[in-house]
């Protein structure tokens, strides 16, 4: 099923983990038109200002995948309205960077590293109720996950 002219519904619930234990990563209605809403207003325009294809790295979860998974019990994911993204060929604070210009929830530049090529990802998220344009980075301190406000490089 397509969501937009170059995403489709497959990729936004694609896991390689759900697949290992079994587990039904099927969006209900509202998760679904969550999903139809993060593309449109987000993931499709930022195609189509690259041209370039968008990787989907972790897209819809269930509540049970992202238990298992170990994701936030209040994840934008669980509610179809965020996605995991790089852009292979664009450097990952360049993408967040053009990203803090459209609407969004929660833009996360996760685990970047200045002069590694393809470091890290993209958190994005879309809430057609509640974009607060959050910008926040994450990095690792002593071993667990610190988000500190702001692109920080």
């Amino acid at each position: 099923m397509k969501l937009t002219a170059n995403f489709s519904l497959e990729e936004m619930t694609k896991s390689s983990t759900a697949l290992r234990l079994g587990i039904d990563n099927t969006p209900n209605d509202a998760q679904l038109s969550n999903l139809v809403a993060l593309c449109e207003s987000v993931l499709q325009p930022l195609r189509d200002h690259f041209d370039l294809p968008v990787t989907i790295t972790s897209g819809f979860r269930c509540p049970e995948l992202n238990t298992r998974i170990g994701g936030s019990p209040v994840s934008d994911h669980c509610r179809g309205c965020a996605a995991d993204i790089e852009i292979a060929g664009v450097d990952n604070l360049v993408l967040a960077e053009f990203l803090t210009g459209m609407t969004f929830r929660q833009l996360i530049l996760e685990y970047y590293s200045v002069g590694i090529q393809d470091s890290g990802w993209i958190h994005i998220s879309y809430d057609i109720e509640d974009n607060k344009k959050q910008v926040l980075t994450a990095t690792k301190v002593g071993g667990k996950t610190s988000y500190l406000a702001g692109l920080i490089a």
